[in-house]
Formats: structure tokens, sequence, C-alpha cells
């Protein structure tokens, strides 16, 4: 069993990824690893640690090689590699015990919400303002904005051009589904929104800071809905567990709390 397999299985089984987009970018592009540990059971692999660049490492256990200790030793030595960050998606209790075990603690929560056969939004545009859908032209301004939108955010924060590039050619980009909003010629904000498996997805909402406060958030979100509702039933999207601004205007679409995945330090 290969690697993506093995992701698979795991998947399957948990009913959630193992591993973040970034990683899997990396996984399939054959990047070079910051981690990568691999156990193996004759030609399978059963067992896998993995980090791309700065990232967190994920761990992946075959749900067949489960409660024998197996999880902890492979996390047991990228511990004393030096690697001390390990995101637990979907925090299941097994993920939770050996986190205890391992001495970690929760240090940051990424909420899953969910939204599923709500009533259609308001779109209430902020005054001088344009919604649009997305050209190539567009593509360095949206990256633009989305370093100063995701500045202090260790992940989105880090998209630059060449990466923008590589998620624009996965299998599920849609560029109707891709909306940027401009204010006297400029871009200032962009809900970038994804259907993969029969889901939709509030994948990146960025915001100029420059633009902050009248409402271009709160615009962006239903324009990228009023989408997905036409292609999808459910939507999902992700969200710092103490983002509380964000979380009020999330619930008042009509979100709910779905899973959550934590990310767990020495």
């Amino acid at each position: 069993m290969s690697v993506p397999e093995l992701v698979q299985r795991a998947t399957e089984f948990d009913h959630v990824s193992p591993l973040n987009e970034a990683n899997m970018l990396a996984l399939e592009a054959g990047d070079t690893p910051r981690v990568d540990v691999q156990v193996e059971a004759g030609s399978e692999v059963v067992a896998l640690a993995f980090a791309a660049g700065d990232a967190p490492v994920e761990l992946v256990v075959d749900p067949r090689f489960r409660r024998g200790g197996l999880g902890h030793r492979v996390a047991a030595s990228v511990l004393d590699d030096g690697e001390t960050r390990f995101w637990a998606h979907g925090d299941l209790p097994p993920a939770r015990k050996l986190a205890r075990r391992l001495g970690l603690r929760a240090e940051r929560t990424l909420l899953v919400l969910r939204r599923e056969d709500a009533p259609p939004v308001d779109l209430r545009m902020p005054e001088g303002v344009t919604i649009r859908t997305f050209t190539d032209a567009d593509a360095e301004a949206v990256v633009a904005v989305n370093a100063r939108a995701f500045a202090s955010h260790p992940e989105q924060g880090a998209m630059d051009l060449a990466d923008f590039r590589r998620r624009a050619s996965a299998s599920w980009f849609d560029p109707e589904g891709l909306f940027v909003a401009e204010r006297d010629g400029e871009v200032v904000g962009f809900h970038w929104t994804k259907v993969d498996d029969g889901i939709g997805e509030v994948y990146v909402v960025g915001v100029d800071p420059a633009a902050h406060g009248g409402g271009l958030g709160t615009a962006l979100t239903a324009r990228g809905l009023q989408h997905l509702d036409t292609q999808v039933p459910v939507v999902d999207l992700y969200v710092e567990a103490d983002n509380a601004p964000a979380l009020a205007v999330y619930h008042r679409l009509g979100f709910t709390e779905h899973a959550r995945d934590t990310l767990y330090a020495r």
C-alpha cells in the first residue's frame, strides 16, 4: 500500500483526512519534506509522520495497525528529533489520548463549521464596491491582498503566486467560484469558493486591512454562498475558535460547528 492509499484508508475509517491540503499538495508534487517517517509492514506503508515547509507534523496510522503503540512510537521518535507541533484533524479521542501521553497541550483550535439546507442569504454591498468573478489578470492582486489579510496566519499567509497557481491547477478549481471585490479600481478583497466531492467550502475570504469595518467580508461571504447554494446543499468552512467576530458573522449566515482540528505542542 502506497502513502496515498494509506491516507485514503485512514480518511475512510476516521471520516476526516489525516493530512491538510498544504501537506497533501506537497506530497503529490513530490516536494522534499522536512519530516518524512514511514513504517512499513512487508510492502505496505502502515504509518507515516509527514510535514512540509514550516507546517506542523501530521501523523497517520493504518486502522488495521492501531492500538499496538505504533502511533506513539512514531510520534515519540519525531519529538526526539526536535519537532514539537502536531495537527490532530477531527481531534479524535485517540489523538487526544496520544497527546496526553506525550505531554503535549492544545495550542490552537480550528473549527469546521457547516451550513446545510439553509435559507438564501442576502447580499448587502458596501458603498463604492463591486464584486465580480476572477480573471487571470487578478492573480497577483489576490495574492497581495491575501498576504496583507493573513499576515499573522501561519498557513494561509504564506501563499505566494506559485502556490496560488498550484492551487488553481487543482481539479476542483472553478474561476467562476472565485470572487474579487474592487474599490476605485483596486482589488480590496476576495472570496475563493470550492466544491469537491459534493461539498462546498468557503475556501478563503480575504479582506485588505485597509478595507475593514465596512461590511466587505460579510458581503464577499454572502456572494460566495449564493454561488455555492446553486451547486451543493452542504457548505463547510474553517475558522479559528478564538475569532469571535468571524464566528458571529458565520453563525448569522446559518453555520454551526461540525468538527474541529487541534494543534498540539510541547
